[in-house]
């Protein structure tokens, strides 16, 4: 592997034997190094490849500007998420990178920023904010530096959006988040209930709210031809059946699309689930 540009004394460009460029990096691998001379690969502590060549001149700009130990410790905190959560997006890298980066600057000058959002994604994205957590932790083991327990949500989001085939930080997160919030709060009040936030029923729901809220936005609907088994759930879950014509009101409104019937039947029976669990505890 050869060098194609030296970006600092840990940063590097080089082309593989495909000819695709990658980013690598490593402590000291461009040290008394010119263009054209191979890498040491025991130096190599990360590659970035992708042939999207706007995301390698974004990710060698970032990265150029960027400590060695932060870019190791997001890698190693990326590397923790995907162990849980699968293959995430690589554009990951780019955001996540800069926000630490920027959110250890924040620090220094004394600037704490609150995440209003937080609780909402505690009960959202329980998982992302446990990783959101743990992530705290291992930026404070490895460059002491403890950064304030709200940056574990905006951490989160990073993970939220990098499961996405294309992520937006901007407006996914965002709009997912309002339309589970607001199809929790159509259950809820229409079938008179609270939740019991610890039920793996409410977790079902929840899961299944947030792949449903992403097909929504992206205009992804699920459907089949077999209408037998939608029409069973509409006879046998009369109160949940309502509470999902009244979920679809609301998204023909606000997103200009109607369920299928697949979709219906799945909310039909997830929020059956939640209504039988609310009715034992209280008999």
């Amino acid at each position: 592997m050869r060098i194609t540009k030296i970006l600092n004394n840990n940063v590097v460009l080089i082309k593989n034997e495909r000819n695709i460029e990658q980013v690598v990096m490593g402590r000291g691998i461009a040290f008394k190094k010119q263009v054209g001379d191979e890498i040491e690969e025991c130096k190599i502590e990360k590659i970035f490849s992708n042939s999207n060549h706007q995301l390698i001149a974004h990710l060698s700009e970032l990265l150029s500007q960027i400590p060695l130990e932060i870019m190791t410790t997001v890698a190693q905190i990326i590397q923790l998420a995907e162990s849980r959560l699968g293959k995430l997006h690589e554009m990951i890298y780019i955001g996540l990178t800069d926000h630490c980066h920027f959110a250890i600057e924040r620090l220094k000058e004394g600037i704490v920023v609150e995440n209003i959002m937080f609780w909402e994604l505690k009960r959202l994205y329980p998982r992302e904010i446990q990783l959101g957590i743990e992530a705290l932790d291992l930026i404070e083991k490895r460059l002491q530096v403890k950064l304030p327990f709200d940056e574990a949500g905006f951490i989160a989001i990073h993970f939220v959006n990098a499961q996405q085939s294309n992520p937006n930080l901007n407006s996914s997160i965002t709009h997912l988040t309002k339309l589970m919030q607001d199809i929790l709060q159509i259950v809820k009040y229409q079938l008179h209930i609270e939740f019991d936030e610890g039920s793996l029923s409410y977790q079902r729901f929840v899961t299944h709210l947030r792949f449903f809220a992403q097909r929504m936005i992206g205009h992804q609907p699920v459907d089949s031809e077999d209408s037998t088994l939608h029409e069973e759930v509409k006879l046998l879950y009369p109160q949940a059946y309502q509470c999902v014509e009244s979920i679809e009101a609301y998204i023909i409104k606000h997103y200009k699309q109607a369920l299928t019937k697949d979709e219906r039947m799945f909310l039909s029976i997830h929020i059956e689930r939640i209504r039988k669990d609310h009715q034992e505890k209280k008999s």
